[in-house]
């Protein structure tokens, strides 16, 4: 059975920072991995902005809790399931993604941890590892030799699209197109699920 690593946000959730802008009435906070390359820059860059305006990470998780995933993302998550065996991984936290899995049945997830003051402010974060996306999809193929697809939207998970036995880009901006044209193109779940099965039948050829 082959593995299928799939991106969170953007592929099965709305963008969390995203939500956080539009329901807060930061605009700045708009900016994701589809904007900024270097995911260290956009976390500083974030943490500033909530230093600066007094959001606390229970702020965060109150907007994440009325979070729903994205239309058909559950049918999706429970067909691939029936052919693949399916994780997420992301560059999301802990702290943001247990109330999300809970909805798609608790997939087996890798992502990073936020730390946090005494105040409750977001202070700083723990990487999982470094490149966590690629050092996983590099992990299960070379050391336990298992076939991957990868699935993602953003520059974050184009190293993980690159290590795969086949990428996949869901949904992404136009300047990710034009940077990673060998990347199929998947605008709607129907359209994954046929590029999932016509890699894994390379695979047996």
């Amino acid at each position: 059975m082959d593995t299928v690593c799939l991106d969170m946000e953007g592929v099965l959730f709305p963008e969390i920072w995203i939500s956080v802008a539009e329901r807060m009435g930061i605009p700045e906070l708009r900016r994701t991995t589809r904007d900024e390359p270097d995911y260290d820059v956009l976390m500083r860059y974030r943490m500033d902005i909530l230093y600066r305006k007094g959001i606390t990470l229970a702020a965060i998780q109150e907007v994440i809790a009325a979070l729903r995933p994205l239309n058909g993302a559950e049918d999706f998550m429970r067909r691939l399931r029936t052919r693949f065996q399916v994780l997420i991984l992301s560059d999301t936290f802990y702290q943001f993604a247990m109330p999300l899995v809970s909805q798609i049945g608790y997939p087996v997830i890798f992502c990073h941890a936020l730390l946090s003051d005494s105040r409750g402010m977001i202070s700083g974060y723990r990487l999982r590892q470094p490149e966590a996306k690629r050092a996983v999809v590099c992990a299960f193929r070379e050391q336990l030799k298992m076939r991957v697809i990868a699935m993602g939207d953003s520059y974050n998970d184009t190293a993980m699209l690159q290590a795969a036995d086949q990428g996949v880009l869901f949904c992404p901006p136009q300047n990710v197109i034009d940077e990673f044209p060998q990347f199929p193109v998947a605008r709607t779940y129907p359209e994954a699920e046929s590029l999932f099965e016509a890699a894994s039948a390379r695979f047996t050829e």
